[in-house]
């Protein structure tokens, strides 16, 4: 046993304590966060600008502040990016998270001194409590591999400015170094495709025991390994045990991961973004991932089939049920306040607070009053494909509101590793879980006002293309799993797929 592994394995008994000691006084730890972000921003403008010295309790609040998205919050954000300072949070932030926006062009979220930390120590805690639970450590000795944006920074009004993977690499501590992948040079590379291709050739030859990224450009990574050596990727990395991941959910993946390693292996989920670095996976044998209710972050949630409701009832940690969807709000030490990052969550257990990631707000359908969210197509497409045991690569579903004949329906773009034998009957039966889920679609269905859902069959690498068309290929992009309009779709069309 070597000084790191018998060190880690003591490290992970005082984090677990920890996290067991603030996760079991949930609402008093939320409380305690909430007094020290209002007294902290009391002297900033928004502060000033919302009375914050006159707030003591979270009625005041929700009273005072009322719920924002990134545009609605970006004259503030604006100013920072200018160059003020105490503007959201006392001083001028460390970073800027730099990500693509929809309207309002690219996004500059800031991240403070407070809340860098909590963007690192969550990742560390995460492995920490998988070592305390499983005793597995023997990896912390062998290489591990980080696919992620280019931890290259310009500088903007004196902050430096980078997506969040960029800025998090250069906070890799000294006892990791020596065993992470790829080189520093290599994660510089901007181009996706060549970046993947020079990671390969990188690694090929080493130890790997953990590989982290977002599963679908890990995916590519594998492929291209197994493409270059003719071998799996657990012949080729016999002592890969261990697959952390987080953006999407990895369970319609799964299957082709299993096939491209040729064995199973375990996995963390985390649940990290620009605003600050929500939850992780506490347990292998626990559902859902632990919400991080001590990181300088407090929680609101709003259920999300009343959030375009106005007046919807705005909830706190104590008032959360399990099942329910909700959208998340967040106000942080960066400086958010009642932010809206759009995301939805379910819980799955109030004791401790776990939860999984159903989907995003503004990805849904419900051009018929369906109200189908990401959580549901994705559970429905796993399962499916499980039974009729085909692998999927990748997919995205839309509305079909005007065919040239016959009822409406959903429409999926599927890209298939491993085809149906029968696609129609593969779509029949992902229909029938989607149902199962879904009261509304049901009477949809059996109301005669749609018809069953139809898969377009997207060409190997098809999506890849799409992706590379629009500047979004690797690095953190997320294609997404539905959306309510045909902009994905009708682009897909385009392409001839």
């Amino acid at each position: 046993m070597s000084i790191k592994s018998f060190s880690a394995k003591l490290f992970a008994k005082y984090i677990v304590s920890k996290t067991q000691k603030w996760s079991s006084e949930p609402e008093e730890t939320q409380q305690k966060v909430f007094e020290y972000l209002i007294k902290s921003a009391s002297q900033t403008r928004f502060g000033k600008d919302h009375d914050f010295k006159n707030i003591s309790t979270y009625q005041d609040f929700a009273k005072r502040v009322p719920i924002r998205d990134y545009e609605e919050l970006k004259s503030y954000v604006d100013e920072v990016v200018a160059g003020e300072k105490d503007i959201l949070w006392p001083g001028k932030p460390q970073y800027f998270a730099k990500t693509s926006g929809t309207t309002s062009g690219a996004k500059y979220i800031p991240i403070t001194a407070e809340s860098m930390p909590m963007h690192t120590s969550a990742a560390r805690d995460a492995i920490l409590h998988y070592i305390a639970e499983t005793d597995n450590r023997s990896f912390v000795d062998k290489k591990m591999i980080f696919l992620q944006g280019s931890p290259e920074l310009q500088e903007q009004n004196g902050i430096q400015t980078g997506r969040l993977s960029g800025i998090v690499a250069h906070y890799v501590p000294g006892y990791l170094q020596k065993n992470r992948m790829p080189s520093w040079e290599t994660n510089c590379i901007e181009d996706w495709e060549t970046k993947v291709e020079a990671i390969v050739a990188e690694t090929t030859k080493e130890d790997m025991s953990v590989i982290s990224g977002i599963p679908s450009w890990v995916q590519m990574y594998f492929e291209r390994l197994t493409a270059k050596t003719g071998k799996k990727v657990g012949e080729l990395f016999p002592n890969f045990n261990l697959f952390i991941y987080g953006g999407v959910n990895y369970e319609p993946y799964r299957k082709k991961f299993e096939n491209l390693i040729g064995r199973k292996v375990d996995s963390i989920e985390l649940y990290p973004a620009s605003e600050g670095f929500f939850a992780f996976q506490d347990s292998q044998n626990e559902k859902g991932m632990l919400l991080l209710l001590n990181s300088g972050i407090f929680y609101e949630f709003i259920k999300a089939d009343t959030f375009f409701n106005e007046n919807s009832d705005r909830l706190t940690i104590g008032q959360v049920e399990v099942g329910v969807n909700y959208v998340m709000i967040i106000s942080t030490t960066a400086g958010l306040w009642a932010y809206n990052v759009g995301d939805t969550i379910m819980f799955t257990s109030t004791k401790p607070y776990r939860v999984v990631v159903s989907g995003r707000i503004k990805h849904f359908i419900s051009a018929f009053g369906e109200h189908v969210i990401g959580k549901e197509v994705e559970e429905a497409l796993a399962s499916t494909a499980t039974s009729f045991n085909v692998q999927v690569s990748e997919f995205t579903v839309a509305p079909q509101i005007n065919p040239t004949e016959g009822l409406p329906y959903h429409e999926w773009f599927i890209e298939f590793d491993k085809e149906p034998e029968d696609i129609n009957a593969f779509a029949k039966a992902i229909d029938g879980a989607l149902q199962k889920q879904n009261s509304y679609y049901k009477d949809l269905i059996t109301g005669k006002v749609l018809e069953t859902l139809k898969i377009n069959v997207v060409s190997k690498g098809g999506f890849n293309q799409y992706m590379k068309s629009k500047g979004k290929l690797g690095g953190q992009n997320k294609l997404p799993r539905l959306a309510n309009d045909r902009k994905i779709a009708d682009a897909l069309n385009e392409f001839g797929f």
